[in-house]
């Protein structure tokens, strides 16, 4: 069939001239077929068509599954049908023209079923691999890839040489090598191909080890005369039930008893209240149970049971084989090894693509507790509002792109815009509430958590309970693919690069402006630094203004991948919460340190237990209540008075 088909596509480049038959003779030669076709017998009519090497065959197929050509009753001659406003025109299929038909009662439609038309698309990808429209070469190696079978390698093959499109050339390549290491005629030809496959970590590349290594249970009662890939062990590789099992599926040996048989084939011969002479009412027991079956089955009433040393002996007897459906040994011993070089592989990219994760997640809790972190470290302030100030900044971007409809310059202006309004708020917040507060965190917990509850109420008054859209530039969509087993979207990169931009902004503020010094001063001794000249009201108030701030500007990023609703800030409360405490209060490393322990840790949990997302957060919790327990002050402490030394 191979060469069949590498010859075919080397006719299909000669001259016209040498199609000595046309399609019209052809299709009567096999007219009953074309007529009614079935999946069974459209095979030989498929591959008259293709190896004919007439031009317009691929023409003819695409109409014929689409339903399009019709049969005339008196002559029996093929056409295609075409409808044109409304009317129904007819095509001869060799000249293209059209055809005068005076009565249409007299053709009929051909309406091939859904098999033979998953058939007629097969050949026709043999034809689209060399189309002139890249999309439909595209969707040829598509089909191929979802339906690989023997006969599309050589057509594939006979493709590559003339593909103009890189991409899709080395697509074919790919592809090609993949049906190579399944149906390659010659064996070196595959063990090549498949040492190939051991570099590709595709799913496609995987999948094709895989299909080569199926295997099934094979019995017999010596050694396996097939391609051995196991024998299994009674009790290590499989329990004594499951291998009985298989010698009745495969040796046809009589299958165990069961308990509800066992009740059937006993109440089918009650007798007088009585079943081989052992009252009914005494058959509670299960042992007693067996003893009358097997005294029916000595009467002859029912068929002997198998008994535990019959399937002892028949386990002595016969062995159980795990085989390969290959039957070329060194073909599977190549697919092993490249088998287990891909796995290692994914299992490293695997990790890596972990650690973008984690990195990702990190990045986030960073942006979101940093603010918290500042105005925890300098005024000690338990803020239960801090997740509604980022609800803020996610809002105030959903009402900018309400009114500039460019993403980009949306984005651009919402960021600033976010951190003036929630600064606004948060300094509001500070002057009216928080001032009266301090060295009260009892009474600051309670006082924030019901502006927390105010505030979430008043954006629901005013945006409602549905879910609102922040919509990420065009720029943005999509993700960086490393390989096919580690990818990161561009929205996860570019919060990434917003979080350091932030913490470099943060660090240049805090050790080189004046405003970062007298923060650090506050933070060490207020008192020390109010006698210095410094207004430790006025700091708090900046600094409760520039935590708030910030968490305004991380609304916006999260907005961009999370939904907005009134509800959002409480997703990440917690979180923050739990960096400030584990990186150490009042530190920016330290928050910085505490989202990365806190996101690696999430992301591990999540891989342990994939399904199951609230169990990765209760387990984080846990760590951290383990880990305040051994160190109390932060991976990153303060030293000095503000540590309370």
């Amino acid at each position: 069939m191979i060469r069949i088909l590498t010859f075919v596509l080397a006719l299909l480049c000669l001259p016209l001239t040498v199609h000595a038959q046309d399609l019209q003779n052809l299709l009567q030669e096999h007219q009953k077929v074309v007529a009614k076709p079935s999946r069974k017998t459209v095979g030989p009519l498929l591959e008259a068509l293709v190896t004919s090497g007439l031009p317009n065959v691929p023409q003819f197929l695409e109409n014929w599954q689409e339903k399009k050509v019709y049969n005339r009753k008196d002559d029996g001659l093929f056409f295609y049908g075409e409808e044109t406003d409304g009317t129904l025109g007819f095509i001869d299929p060799d000249t293209g023209g059209a055809v005068a038909v005076e009565d249409v009662k007299s053709l009929k439609q051909i309406k091939p079923n859904g098999g033979v038309r998953k058939e007629i698309a097969s050949a026709l990808v043999q034809f689209q691999l060399s189309d002139p429209d890249l999309n439909r070469r595209k969707d040829a190696v598509n089909a191929i890839a979802r339906n690989m079978v023997g006969s599309m390698l050589a057509p594939l093959l006979g493709s590559i040489a003339q593909e103009p499109d890189a991409a899709l050339k080395a697509r074919k390549e790919k592809l090609a090598n993949y049906l190579g290491a399944r149906f390659s005629e010659d064996s070196a030809q595959r063990i090549a191909a498949i040492e190939g496959i051991a570099k590709d970590l595709s799913v496609e590349g995987r999948a094709t080890l895989s299909q080569i290594l199926a295997s099934k249970i094979e019995v017999s009662k010596g050694a396996s005369q097939s391609n051995l890939a196991k024998t299994l062990i009674v009790g290590q590789d499989i329990t004594r039930q499951e291998a009985y099992s298989y010698l009745v599926e495969e040796a046809g040996l009589t299958p165990l008893l069961s308990e509800n048989e066992l009740r059937l084939a006993l109440e089918a011969h009650v007798d007088g209240g009585k079943i081989a002479g052992v009252p009914v009412a005494q058959l509670d027991d299960l042992e007693l149970r067996v003893e009358t079956y097997d005294a029916l089955a000595a009467q002859g009433v029912v068929p002997e049971r198998v008994t535990e040393a019959a399937v002892d002996d028949a386990l002595k007897l016969y062995k159980i084989h795990k085989v390969y459906l290959e039957q070329d040994s060194k073909v599977t011993e190549a697919a092993l090894i490249a088998q287990s070089a891909v796995q290692t592989r994914v299992g490293v990219n695997q990790f890596f693509d972990l650690s973008l994760d984690a990195v990702s997640l990190a990045s986030i809790y960073f942006l979101a507790a940093v603010g918290l972190a500042i105005t925890f470290g300098v005024m000690g302030v338990i803020n239960m509002a801090h997740g509604e100030f980022i609800m803020m900044g996610a809002y105030t971007g959903y009402v900018v792109q309400s009114f500039v409809p460019n993403y980009t310059a949306s984005l651009i202006v919402a960021l600033p815009l976010a951190f003036i309004v929630t600064f606004a708020a948060g300094v509001a917040m500070e002057r009216l509430v928080i001032r009266w507060l301090y060295n009260r965190p009892l009474e600051t917990l309670l006082a924030t958590f019901g502006i927390s509850v105010a505030l979430q109420q008043l954006a629901k008054n005013i945006f409602g309970t549905q879910a609102r859209p922040l919509t990420s530039p065009g720029w943005l969509d999509g993700a960086w693919i490393i390989n096919d087993v580690v990818q990161i979207s561009y929205i996860r990169i570019a919060i990434f690069i917003l979080a350091l931009v932030f913490l470099g902004l943060l660090l240049f503020v805090l050790k080189r402006t004046r405003l970062g010094l007298e923060v650090r001063a506050v933070t060490q001794n207020p008192s020390m630094a109010a006698s210095m000249g410094i207004n430790p009201d006025k700091i708090k108030m900046l600094t409760f203004g520039l935590g708030s701030g910030i968490a305004g500007i991380a609304g916006v990023a999260i907005g961009l991948f999370a939904k907005v609703t009134s509800e959002m800030g409480s997703d990440y409360i917690v979180q923050s919460f739990m960096t400030v405490v584990v990186g150490g209060v009042g530190n920016v490393w330290g928050a910085l340190a505490g989202a990365a322990m806190i996101g690696t840790f999430q992301k591990g949990v999540e891989w342990l237990n994939p399904s199951n997302t609230l169990a990765a957060q209760t387990y984080m919790i846990l760590f951290i209540i383990l880990f305040i327990q051994f160190r109390p002050k932060g991976i990153i402490a303060l030293k000095g008075r503000a540590a309370g030394d």
